[in-house]
């Protein structure tokens, strides 16, 4: 089957059948380079039997960082015709979170092509100052951009909403899910599966284990993930985006980004 340009901007399927499609490590978004930081874990103290804890221990750090950010940005770029056929970034949602970041309240006029951009903006910045780690801002900014040129290639409504700059991986994706029809609470659940499951696939290169085990650490560190999703998927403010500390992942992360050698880049 040929599909055509003219069939991508409309293109929506079940929440839960897009979601899995970003969740699919085969999907050429450049994501393989990535171990979350296992690898100079691994050589840096951390034993293999550790990694299911090492899992977990993301989901209250990290994992809510990316998952908040996410939500937050799908909030943001989240923009519906009115019924007038203008956007309502340009008319006012009439949600007082969303249209604190007007800019026709500093005496600009608005336009559809750079009110989300701004908004995004507000939260990048939000996000690095919550990611310490200058190596994770990096890896986080590099996989943003191969996940955005897919994208851009399946939802070509999201290239008015994404800058030229490269914005990191979580915002990305929470833009493509504001496009796609993504729910919040299935987008808190696919961050943190993807993050569980990079960790697995690193660990059964870098530390050969019964793969059938390492699939139940992921289960159980998604697990563990579940008490939150009802609190992340409501975000709504960048200023509440989660500051949840890690400072040894952080710590991993710059050592992995000097390690000789090396078989992950992040």
């Amino acid at each position: 089957m040929t599909v055509t340009s003219t069939d991508l901007p409309t293109r929506r399927n079940a929440s839960a059948t897009l979601a899995m499609l970003l969740a699919d490590s085969r999907l050429p978004a450049g994501a393989h380079v990535s171990s979350n930081g296992l690898e100079a874990g691994l050589r840096h103290g951390l034993a293999a039997h550790e990694v299911a804890d090492y899992m977990r221990t993301r989901m209250t750090t990290v994992v809510r960082v990316e998952a908040g950010a996410a939500v937050i940005a799908r909030h943001l770029a989240d923009v519906r015709p009115s019924a007038d056929g203008a956007a309502d970034t340009e008319q006012g949602s009439g949600d007082p979170d969303r249209d604190s970041f007007r800019p026709e309240r500093n005496g600009i006029a608005p336009e559809r092509d750079t009110v989300v951009p701004d908004r995004l903006g507000v939260l990048e910045t939000e996000w690095a100052a919550r990611t310490p780690s200058a190596a994770l801002r990096e890896i986080a900014v590099a996989l943003g951009a191969g996940l955005a040129r897919i994208g851009q290639r399946i939802w070509p409504q999201t290239a008015a909403v994404l800058r030229p700059t490269p914005l990191p991986r979580p915002i990305v994706l929470g833009t493509i899910a504001a496009c796609a029809g993504i729910g919040a609470a299935d987008l808190v659940r696919l961050v943190a599966y993807d993050d569980a499951q990079t960790v697995a696939a690193a660990v059964l290169k870098l530390e050969p284990t019964d793969p059938i085990r390492v699939t139940g650490w992921v289960l159980d560190a998604c697990a563990a993930m579940e008490d939150s999703v009802s609190e992340l998927s409501r975000l709504t403010r960048p200023e509440a985006l989660p500051a949840s500390g890690a400072p040894l992942i952080e710590d991993w992360a710059e050592v992995q980004s000097v390690l000789p050698r090396r078989l992950f880049r992040a």
